[in-house]
């Protein structure tokens, strides 16, 4: 277990300019909180918007993006990428790789682990996501599926390990509402620590993301095993944002 607890918003493809608001509200929240937490706040925002959050002075948290170039130059005939380079390039440090969403898209294992390696070569630390269908989870198979996918993107990847979190996704779990129980979590987050350990040597913050909001935060505080957060839709408004935090530390 981290003491430190990560809150990662993921805003996907959403937000206007007007809406980098949200974060200065909630940078504000963490730097006027008494409440003595040790918590990492991240916001992974759309491209369109990074430029302009890069220029702001956020004090308690950091901004990222949700995707980065698998192509092999940080700059090149690549219409519509944008590299790892050029994310740092905008003083980010974070950047969400392998999203259920993206490999819905096409995305490969083979696109992740080149991603993950471009990433580590410009040291920008990396939120690698896995996950199961409600199939794989279903049928006991979410362990040998995470498994197989972190292996897959950390192949060759060995270096910079201190530069990555783990974000277990359930697919089916995501906008539906539907989150795992906290046995199933716990005995899974517990099996994941223990091979990481002995596969990587070294103690790699494991996420958890899906369905995330206020309503159910209270649900994740006896997790023992459980780093932080990667919210979803819940992250959009500071409010909901804020109160996540809120009423995980009450």
């Amino acid at each position: 277990m981290h003491l430190k607890k990560y809150f990662i918003g993921n805003w996907k493809m959403n937000g206007h300019l007007k809406d980098l608001n949200q974060i200065k509200k909630v940078d504000f929240f963490l730097k006027n909180t008494k409440k003595k937490v040790n918590i990492k706040c991240i916001f992974c925002i759309p491209t369109t918007i990074l430029s302009f959050a890069s220029k702001i002075k956020f004090s308690k948290l950091d901004i990222g993006s949700q995707n980065i170039s698998s192509a092999s130059h940080d700059f090149g005939a690549y219409t519509g990428e944008v590299s790892s380079k050029m994310i740092k390039n905008l003083k980010c440090n974070y950047s969400i790789i392998g999203h259920s969403e993206r490999r819905a898209m096409g995305e490969t294992d083979k696109d992740i682990n080149i991603k993950v390696k471009f990433a580590n070569q410009n040291n920008l630390k990396i939120i690698l996501c896995v996950g199961d269908t409600y199939k794989e989870f279903k049928t006991k198979k979410t362990f040998f599926k995470v498994k197989k996918q972190i292996k897959s993107a950390l192949n060759k990847n060995k270096k910079n390990l201190n530069n990555i979190l783990i974000a277990y996704e359930p697919i089916w779990s995501i906008g539906t509402g539907k989150i795992p129980t906290q046995n199933f979590l716990e005995d899974f987050f517990s099996k994941m620590k223990y091979f990481l350990k002995k596969e990587f040597k070294i103690n790699i913050p494991i996420l958890y993301g899906g369905s995330i909001s206020s309503k159910n935060i209270s649900e994740f505080k006896s997790l023992y095993q459980c780093d932080g957060f990667l919210i979803g839709g819940a992250s959009l408004k500071s409010k909901n944002f804020i109160d996540i935090i809120k009423k995980y530390y009450n």
